[in-house]
């Protein structure tokens, strides 16, 4: 089965008929390590579905700080979701973390599915419904919880990921420094060991 529709059928229920439909406005490329898919100020028309590979979003601040809002791994859509929705200009970096093969769709073909496949619309609505759920909850925990805590909530969302990106992306994730995020870790070690 496609992994999309494995995706899909997570949450909803799609015909393979009408998956056959849907895959059609669908471009699927590949994408080396650190190309730069979005960049600020871009007109941002589509959004991507990960089939191999991890990515990252991010920011630069007005003192040159990075920010890191999300990675998205396998199964995972990306996008700069302000400018998508919002019709402005992209704000954040979308950046190859390794070699990717994503698909894209853009919003325009996406909103002619939904008047014929509504069971499509039903599927982006509770992604999106999760999506904002996960950004509250992320807010959340920066607003109270412990560096620790956020720590072992990133590695729940994300556990693979500490093979795949480097150190300081993290740490710009959870709000920390690279050398509080090595003291965390080293921390985790040592309870995993006792």
């Amino acid at each position: 089965m496609h992994p999309l529709l494995q995706h899909i059928n997570r949450q909803t229920e799609l015909k393979e008929k009408d998956f056959d439909v849907f895959i059609n406005i669908f471009k699927t490329g590949d994408y080396t390590k650190n190309h730069l898919l979005i960049r600020p100020n871009q007109k941002i028309e589509h959004q991507y579905f990960v089939l191999n590979g991890c990515l990252r979003t991010y920011l630069i601040d007005s003192s040159g700080k990075e920010h890191t809002m999300q990675f998205a791994v396998e199964n995972w859509w990306v996008s700069d979701y302000l400018a998508y929705y919002k019709k402005d200009s992209s704000i954040f970096f979308v950046e190859c973390m390794e070699d990717c093969r994503l698909m894209r769709v853009r919003k325009s073909d996406l909103e002619e599915i939904f008047q014929s496949i509504p069971v499509i619309e039903s599927y982006f609505r509770l992604q999106l419904e999760n999506a904002f759920a996960a950004f509250q909850k992320r807010i959340l925990s920066s607003l109270n919880l412990t560096a620790q805590e956020r720590y072992s909530q990133f590695i729940k969302i994300y556990p693979d990921i500490e093979k795949r990106v480097k150190n300081y992306q993290i740490a710009s994730y959870l709000g920390i420094t690279p050398e509080s995020l090595s003291r965390l870790r080293k921390k985790r070690i040592s309870k995993n060991q006792d």
